[in-house]
């Protein structure tokens, strides 16, 4: 009932004051002891991916909480596991505002916000205060005024830092918003990022005496021989996992909606279809050689179970929760565990 009074409260406000308000609000909720009131924490639903052991199988998107500064709030609403980001090596400012736009009719969300954070040493920082010990990835991109030729020495630096903090991180390649970015998926490109990563990895590893997971995030607006080819460069460099998928650049059923041809990555309901397509190729051409993430248009518990039997491990939710609210996460994670129960009966 009582999402029913407040959403119409944030839906009045612009869209990114809305969420400073309500991320701001839960912090003073699980200050207060006041989460148990209205997110319900889901049964354990464990399973193991990237050799990291999950509660359950539904987590948060990067994007809600770009520097970490609520996570012990977000974690009481029954998430499996956490992913803060995108963090840039430098504190940025992201694109002009307005930058967030509600396409209520289609419940779906337009974003141009271009990595908008206070860099990654203020993000260690809020991570070193957080008293949650569960499953934590961190989200790394590159600097807007860093030339996309050096693209490289970011990821490197944001995966040095984040290393000893993070359960896994995730390298982000495949933000509409940054200029130029979406060219590391290229073939080259990407053979030459997914290397120095690699390199990079297993010296931290020996450094710190740990493996951390690299997952990499692609783009939904992809087809056939590009996914294959991601594929192939995914397996060739041992990559962890692959998070399937970012927004898309697609406008397709929007188009004539207010804020419908507004730039930026579209998320929601319109891309649940095209994301889904990209984890039932993906789940063909790897065979298993490393896990999927499904993340985009889960708005349902059915959204989430049908992720998981195109061949995702496990699932993430954003825009979900700004329509939905938190008792998406419980339903996420019961449609799940039911779609499994009734797959393994003869």
């Amino acid at each position: 009932m009582c999402q029913f009074i407040i959403r119409p409260l944030l839906f009045s406000l612009d869209p990114e004051t809305a969420h400073r308000v309500t991320l701001d609000a839960l912090q003073a909720a699980h200050r207060l002891g006041l989460t148990p009131l209205f997110a319900r924490r889901p049964a354990d639903n464990p399973r193991t991916v990237m050799g990291l052991a999950f509660p359950n199988p539904v987590g948060l998107a990067a994007g809600l909480d770009k520097n970490g500064a609520y996570i012990d709030a977000l974690a009481g609403l029954g998430f499996g596991f956490i992913e803060i980001g995108t963090v840039t090596p430098r504190p940025q400012p992201g694109n002009p505002k307005p930058r967030l736009f509600r396409l209520r009719q289609a419940n779906a969300i337009i974003n141009r916000m271009g990595f908008n954070n206070d860099g990654v040493d203020a993000l260690i920082a809020n991570v070193q205060r957080a008293a949650y010990r569960g499953i934590l990835g961190i989200n790394i991109g590159k600097n807007a005024d860093t030339p996309i030729e050096n693209a490289a020495d970011d990821y490197l630096i944001g995966l040095r830092k984040v290393y000893a903090h993070a359960s896994y991180v995730t390298v982000n390649i495949s933000s509409p918003n940054t200029k130029n970015l979406r060219q590391l998926q290229d073939q080259d490109a990407l053979n030459n990022l997914l290397a120095q990563l690699k390199a990079e990895q297993q010296k931290l590893a020996d450094t710190h005496g740990k493996y951390v997971p690299i997952a990499l995030k692609i783009a939904p607006d992809m087809e056939g021989e590009q996914i294959a080819q991601i594929a192939r460069l995914l397996m060739q460099h041992r990559i962890d996992g692959v998070i399937a998928t970012n927004t898309t650049l697609s406008r397709e059923g929007v188009e004539n909606l207010p804020h419908g041809t507004e730039t930026g990555g579209l998320s929601g309901a319109p891309v649940r279809e095209k994301s889904t397509a990209v984890i039932r190729a993906l789940h063909q051409h790897l065979q298993g050689a490393l896990p999927i993430i499904g993340v985009g248009g889960i708005l349902s518990g059915a959204d989430a179970a049908e992720k998981i039997n195109a061949g995702a491990a496990l699932v993430q939710i954003y825009s979900g929760l700004i329509y939905r609210g938190v008792a998406l996460v419980g339903e996420c994670c019961a449609a799940i565990t039911g779609n499994l129960k009734q797959r393994a009966q003869p």
